[in-house]
């Protein structure tokens, strides 16, 4: 299996190396898994023959222009910028873009992780497709790419031999699901001796008030929601008193978001009810009317839906909730 990864300057240099690690952990141990005589033949392929990294790196690539046959699998890792207009930037033309065009018109899989779905998106090989990227990225994702359906909410897609990763650190689970595309076995077998664990949702890393700032309706919602939190929410009602009309909250959400204005009051009572779980010793009843809901049970039953995890794993700190949760509590909002 030949498998080709696209380096482009500045690239995120954990992205890059997970894919390679893992791939070649893959190659070593295919015998064991007895997964066939297929190699992993992983070459870096870029615009020119090096390219420099995020931490200033130099990668020794194979040029386009050398590759004679395409790939079987094409992958494109995470640029490393920090906002997402520089990620637009970084990608709009690119001289890349028109060789991941062709390798899906000659059959090649796909496959992208973080900002690196930036790159298949501006190829128009998405359009039509389901696809993720990383939580904070969505907004400008589903503003730019129209015509891709995109759930970041989700860690992992495979939808018509493309496969779209979310967060940094989702490369794991990339690398993983190529190999578990050529054998079931072996990736079984990587994955248990890379100590790679399971993490099918995105939701619980996103913050919902980061996620607002991309439109000036969202950030004036995030806020409202916010000094209201233990009180009911109708939406008509919020609507009017941050000076629009019911039917342009509803767009705006949907359009900034991808969810409707209640999944997004609900985003956020979850997120506040995370940070009182992990810092606070409040009963989860207590915590439940801090944050809107009139007991504990529905509070429970979201979290297992939305986070697909418990109250109690998340007091135990075995959910993985980034410590970020920590400065969108009430008296944190200085700056905003």
């Amino acid at each position: 299996m030949r498998v080709a990864v696209l380096a482009v300057d500045g690239m995120f240099d954990s992205g890059l190396s997970v894919i390679l690690d893992v791939l070649a952990t893959a190659d070593a141990l295919r015998e064991n898994a007895e997964a066939g005589d297929q190699a992993f033949t992983v070459i870096p392929v870029a615009v020119g023959p090096s390219v420099r990294t995020g931490h200033g790196l130099v990668l020794a690539t194979t040029p386009l222009t050398e590759i004679t046959d395409p790939p079987d699998v094409l992958v494109m890792p995470a640029v490393g910028v920090k906002t997402p207009d520089r990620i637009v930037d970084a990608v709009r033309g690119h001289p890349a873009l028109d060789w991941v065009a062709e390798g899906r018109d000659y059959g090649a899989a796909l496959a992208a992780a973080c900002s690196g779905t930036f790159f298949l998106a501006e190829a128009g090989v998405l359009d039509g497709l389901t696809a993720t990227t990383s939580w904070w990225l969505g907004p400008a994702f589903r503003a730019r790419y129209a015509r891709v359906d995109l759930d970041e909410r989700r860690t992992l897609i495979h939808d018509d031999r493309v496969t779209t990763a979310g967060a940094a650190f989702a490369h794991i689970d990339l690398a993983l699901a190529i190999v578990q595309q050529h054998s079931p076995a072996l990736a079984d077998l990587v994955a248990r001796y890379l100590l790679i664990g399971d993490r099918p949702s995105q939701a619980i890393f996103a913050v919902p008030s980061l996620l607002a700032t991309a439109d000036t309706t969202m950030t004036a919602f995030e806020r409202w929601i916010r000094d209201h939190l233990s009180e009911p929410l109708p939406i008509n009602a919020v609507a009017h008193a941050i000076g629009v009309s019911e039917r342009t909250l509803q767009r705006t959400t949907a359009a900034v978001l991808g969810m409707s204005p209640v999944e997004f009051v609900q985003e956020i009572r979850l997120d506040q009810a995370t940070f009182l779980l992990r810092t606070t010793q409040q009963s989860v009843d207590t915590i439940a009317s801090a944050v809107g809901y009139q007991n504990a049970a529905t509070l429970r039953a979201l979290i297992r839906r939305r986070r697909h995890t418990s109250t109690t794993e998340i007091r135990r700190g075995n959910a993985s909730f980034g410590s970020e949760h920590r400065k969108h509590g009430r008296g944190a909002r200085t700056g905003r």
